[in-house]
C-alpha cells in the first residue's frame, strides 16, 4: 500500500530549515537593511520583519543591534569585545584604555584589523558607508559613557572623530610623523585628550576658609 493509497502526506525532500538557515536569513536581511537605511535608522524589528522571524529570535542570535551590525559587516567579535571592555574599571585611566583598545583593534592582527580597515577605506569613498561606520563607532563610545554627563553623545562623537582620524592618518593617508610613531607615543599624547573628552570634570567646590561665612 502506498502513501497515496493511505491518504498520508508525502515526506518532504531535503533538510528542514533550521537555526543555521534562519540565522543566515537574519544576517542577509541585516546587510540589506544597513546598506539601504544606514546604522541609525535600522532597527531589530525591521530586520526581523525582513527576515520573516520574530524580533526575539534576532536578539537570541545576535544580542544587540551593535553585534548584528558587527556580524553583517564581518567585524570580528574580538574587536567588538575590545571596544566594550575598554570601559571597565575606574574612570581614572579610561582615556588610555580606550586609545589602546582602538589602536589594538585597528592595527592588530590581520584577522581583526583587516575588516575594520576595509570598512574605513569604503567609508572614505562612500557616504552611506561613512555614515554607518561613524554611527557604529559613536554607539560603542556612547554605550560606555552614557550616564556620565548630559552631553555624553557629543563627547562620544568627538572622541570617535579623533580616534578614527588618527587611524586614517596613520594607515591610509600615511602622515609620516603619525605613521612612524609607536603605540606608546600615541597613547601618551592621545590618552589625556580622550580622557578629558569622555570624562567630564567633577564639580569643583571652593574650600571655605575658617571664620568665613558660608
Amino acid at each position: 500500500m502506498t502513501a497515496q493509497d493511505t491518504g498520508s502526506p508525502k515526506a518532504r525532500r531535503g533538510r528542514r530549515p533550521g537555526a543555521s538557515s534562519t540565522r543566515q536569513a537574519v544576517l542577509d536581511a541585516a546587510r540589506a537593511r544597513f546598506a539601504s537605511d544606514g546604522f541609525a535608522a535600522t532597527t531589530i524589528r525591521l530586520v526581523a520583519a525582513d527576515a520573516a522571524v520574530d524580533a526575539s529570535q534576532v536578539m537570541q542570535f545576535y544580542g544587540s543591534k551593535d553585534e548584528l551590525f558587527a556580524a553583517a559587516m564581518a567585524i570580528p567579535a574580538s574587536a567588538l569585545e575590545r571596544f566594550s571592555t575598554a570601559f571597565g574599571g575606574h574612570d581614572e585611566h579610561l582615556g588610555e584604555r580606550v586609545v589602546r583598545a582602538y589602536l589594538a583593534a585597528w592595527e592588530g592582527t590581520p584577522a581583526e584589523s583587516e575588516p575594520l580597515m576595509a570598512m574605513l577605506r569604503g567609508a572614505i569613498v562612500n557616504e552611506n558607508a561613512s555614515a554607518q561606520l561613524r554611527a557604529f563607532i559613536e554607539s560603542r563610545l556612547l554605550e560606555g559613557t552614557s550616564g556620565r554627563s548630559d552631553d555624553a553623545a557629543l563627547r562620544a562623537g568627538l572622541a570617535s572623530s579623533m580616534l578614527v582620524g588618527v587611524v586614517t592618518s596613520r594607515r591610509i593617508i600615511g602622515v609620516p610623523t603619525l605613521a612612524d610613531a609607536d603605540t606608546d607615543e600615541l597613547v601618551a599624547v592621545l590618552a589625556p585628550a580622550i580622557q578629558q573628552i569622555l570624562v567630564p570634570p567633577a564639580t569643583r567646590t571652593t574650600p571655605i576658609e575658617p571664620g568665613s561665612t558660608p
